[in-house]
């Protein structure tokens, strides 16, 4: 496939797990009094979704491997379709657990196939330009989708939220259906178990893989981990409506949007490295600021969101390059490299979910768990970039 139309179909896959799970944020609160449930099990609801998402790209990205891309584009984004149908006709607060597990299965599919069709036709630097690219126009997804989700609890309550979600993922399904290629040589040999363990021991052993999973984890984590309690401080703390939060959210998602487009006027200048060390500044500038406006400062609008942006900002800088560099050694498994890669990071923002729904009080949580997270990619770079030195001096 060219590199327009690999970008294109790329960033609508990317964007099917960050926008089912987005736009759904601002009902949460609601949801509370619709299920008469606590927010701690409406809390559930997101880290089900995680788990889900998490656990099932182990076997999502080796499918792609062993049946291809294309079909096993197809297979998992009818499961997210039946989830979200589950979700609509839910008559209790069990089965919207249920519901929201299977779309977080269904939709594991899309970050795993869009970075494994860009390894399998691009390496190095225009495989970073496509991964920038794509990370421009997942930016739009998930910035308008709380918007588009608190503006559809308004007008017509939280069903059509999931009604929304159904639309979303028939035309995903049209696309691949239509336009997409298969990019890889199916072999159904690697669905084996004795295969896949092999291939999934092959990245755990891999130091720099992990190095640089970890990177990943820990920020784009932090992103997911925060999902579960920005919508009750914002809401519940800082006295937002359910739509101004939805609106609101677009300085997270705008901030990241920004910092893609400004990597790509930059990225020629500063180089992948460069690139990756002026994001991390920018991650744990905000991560300090999360810590101490949390500390010392009366919450509002600004005192959260403004760091927030600060953190999304450095996120959209380091993602390209470090994905790149976490997939180039195994072509030949790139769909199981993607999928490790991928619960690498949903198992950052499940775990830092928990500790927030553990802790009880999501705004302390939120001052503790994010700065947390943020110094996990720091500290993984260096270690990386320890162990690249290592490999070129050997």
């Amino acid at each position: 496939m060219s590199e327009r139309r690999t970008s294109i179909l790329g960033a609508l896959l990317a964007t099917l797990g960050p926008i089912s799970m987005s736009i759904y944020t601002p009902a949460m609160p609601e949801l509370v009094e619709a299920f008469s449930s606590t927010e701690s099990m409406i809390k559930l609801t997101l880290s089900v979704y995680f788990g889900g998402f998490s656990v099932a790209q182990l076997v999502s990205g080796p499918m792609s491997d062993a049946f291809g891309r294309k079909t096993a584009t197809l297979a998992f984004v009818g499961i997210n379709l039946l989830g979200s149908l589950i979700c609509i006709l839910a008559p209790s607060v069990e089965w919207l657990l249920a519901g929201r597990l299977i779309q977080g299965i269904g939709a594991s599919v899309g970050i795993t196939v869009a970075r494994a069709i860009v390894r399998d036709q691009f390496t190095g630097t225009e495989a970073s330009r496509i991964m920038n690219l794509i990370g421009i126009m997942l930016a739009i997804g998930p910035a308008m989708a709380p918007t588009i989700g608190g503006l559809a609890l308004a007008a017509f309550g939280w069903h059509s939220i999931f009604l929304v979600l159904i639309g979303f993922g028939l035309l995903t399904a049209s696309a691949v259906l239509i336009f997409m290629r298969e990019t890889t040589v199916a072999d159904r040999a690697l669905a084996r178990p004795r295969r896949l363990l092999a291939a999934y021991w092959s990245l755990l052993k891999d130091g720099r893989f992990i190095a640089a999973a970890l990177v990943l984890g820990g920020s784009v984590g932090a992103l997911y981990a925060q999902a579960t309690m920005l919508p009750f401080i914002l809401i519940e703390r800082v006295g937002l409506t359910p739509t101004a939060f939805g609106i609101g959210m677009l300085m997270q998602s705008g901030s990241y949007f920004f910092g893609s487009v400004c990597l790509r006027l930059t990225a020629e200048k500063l180089g992948g490295e460069g690139s990756v060390r002026a994001g991390l500044a920018m991650l744990a500038t905000g991560g300090l600021l999360i810590a101490l406006s949390v500390q010392i400062v009366t919450p509002s609008y600004l005192s959260v969101m403004l760091p927030v942006a600060f953190l999304s900002f450095g996120i959209a800088f380091l993602t390209p390059h470090m994905t790149t560099a976490a997939l180039q050694s195994f072509p030949h498994i790139a769909g199981s490299a993607s999928a490790m890669m991928g619960f690498i990071q949903m198992a950052g923002g499940f775990l830092g979910g928990l500790a927030a729904a553990w802790m009880g009080t999501p705004f302390a949580a939120f001052g503790i768990i994010i700065p947390t997270m943020a110094l996990i990619p720091v500290l993984s770079y260096l270690r990386f970039v320890q162990l690249t030195r290592r490999a070129v001096v050997g």
